[in-house]
């Protein structure tokens, strides 16, 4: 019996990723990755969330067509976007704190507030 690719459309979405307290990184898979600035406004936010999803709708047509120059000029179009939404690039926050994107969760300051947090998850 064939499966229609319209069952994947039924499955329940994924839950949005763990964020930090302060909001600056979403946890995958014990790392830690650079967050959207929070600060920006909706408009411009989605602005950049398009152009990015372009761009790498680019990169797999790029990829798919065997263009190693649209490829190339596909992903500098990805970062840029994510240098616009603050995810790469400087950071957005203004307040001195170190840049922890990539680092493991238990290599950093955010190791002990996940630890409080699974603490008290499982006192609950």
């Amino acid at each position: 019996m064939a499966t229609s690719s319209s069952s994947k459309a039924c499955a329940a979405p994924n839950p949005p990723p763990e964020r930090t307290p302060d909001g600056r990184y979403i946890v995958v898979r014990g790392r830690l990755w650079r967050a959207s600035n929070q600060h920006l406004p909706e408009d411009e936010r989605q602005r950049h969330v398009n152009a990015l999803m372009d761009a790498r709708r680019a990169v797999g047509a790029a990829k798919r067509a065997g263009d190693p120059a649209a490829e190339k000029a596909a992903r500098a179009q990805v970062h840029q976007a994510k240098v616009a939404l603050g995810e790469r690039g400087p950071v957005w926050w203004d307040d001195g704190a170190p840049d922890y994107n990539r680092h493991l969760l238990k290599n950093t300051p955010y190791a002990d507030e996940a630890d409080a947090d699974q603490g008290s998850r499982r006192s609950s």
